[in-house]
């Protein structure tokens, strides 16, 4: 295990220590806590934005996406417990998807 050394303004370090204290642990113990949850909602964003780009990348290709009045039915369905067949992917005509692809490439850094 490697040391680190933060330093935290006194403010912080009264707010962490009174945190600590009312969960019966110690300052060090729930810093560490706070970083593994803080380190793990990153990756998991960046899992997402990973995903949400290959999908992106994948409509742009084959013109293929789910609107949202087909999906919400689906989902509610979902949520009841029942098991729906999944909606169909709609397909954009060749101007939709060429506006499409050309925003992909606007927004691109």
């Amino acid at each position: 295990m490697s040391t680190t050394t933060l330093r935290l303004p006194d403010e912080l370090k009264t707010r962490l220590s009174r945190l600590a204290e009312s969960a019966g642990t110690s300052a060090h113990a729930l810093m560490l806590e706070i970083l593994a949850e803080a380190a793990q909602q990153r990756e998991a964003r960046a899992a997402f934005e990973a995903e949400a780009e290959q999908r992106l990348r994948r409509m742009a290709r084959t013109g293929e996406y789910f609107d949202i009045e087909d999906v919400r039915p689906y989902i509610l369905a979902r949520a009841r417990g029942e098991r729906p067949a999944p909606p169909k992917p709609r397909r954009m005509n060749s101007e939709e998807q060429a506006a499409f692809k050309a925003s992909l490439k606007r927004r691109a850094p």
